[in-house]
């Protein structure tokens, strides 16, 4: 039964889950990004993000406490050291998962793990930043630009609707002429008839 389970147990006991998410964080800080399956990537997200935030202050107490759940002196001087300076602005997330298909043996979901900072091909450093829209209605200048974006699609569609109106006036003129011409046309030839019948008689 699953009581009270708000994590994901990896169907192992405590000590082997900790071993496994140890060595795991261990390789992960020593590689900047690792393949593993969905799983076990969401679980060493959860282990290591709070680990990784202990990392920006650089104290004893701090080293201490992430020296208790690493166990690794090299993830330890790379943990203070280059990621700390690298993620010292970012407010977490400082891991992503990328979903790279299934394994072949047993179908199992697999990814990447990896620090946000360290790939190069994602970060936005170097482009525009993407502004955040709210759809909230505070902001004035988000109004005045829709008010904007409205008055000038309704004075498209006058224009559009004037053209049209313009076309319709001179298609009805035209056919009018035709008629009148037609119809005089066929008065000339029966008046013209009429005549040479009485001319006959």
């Amino acid at each position: 039964m699953r009581h009270g389970k708000k994590f994901n147990h990896l169907k192992r006991k405590k000590g082997h889950r900790r071993a496994l998410l140890k060595n795991m964080a261990c390789a992960l800080i020593e590689h900047k990004r690792i393949r593993t399956t969905l799983a076990k990537a969401k679980a060493l997200r959860i282990y290591l993000e709070p680990l990784v935030t202990k990392g920006r202050t650089n104290t004893t107490h701090s080293r201490r406490v992430v020296f208790s759940y690493l166990q690794s002196k090299e993830a330890i001087k790379e943990l203070f050291g280059p990621i700390a300076t690298k993620i010292g602005d970012r407010p977490g997330g400082y891991l992503r998962i990328l979903r790279t298909g299934f394994r072949k043996g047993d179908s199992a979901e697999m990814c990447i793990i990896e620090f946000v900072d360290y790939n190069e091909t994602y970060s936005t450093a170097s482009g525009p930043k993407k502004k955040r829209r709210r759809r909230r209605g505070g902001s004035g200048t988000s109004n005045e630009a829709a008010a904007a974006t409205e008055t000038a699609v309704a004075e498209t569609a006058v224009a559009d609707a004037g053209d049209v109106v313009e076309n319709a006036v001179e298609n009805v003129a035209d056919a009018a002429d035709e008629a009148v011409e037609n119809v005089a046309d066929d008065i000339a030839d029966a008046a013209a008839d009429a005549a040479e019948d009485v001319k006959d008689a």
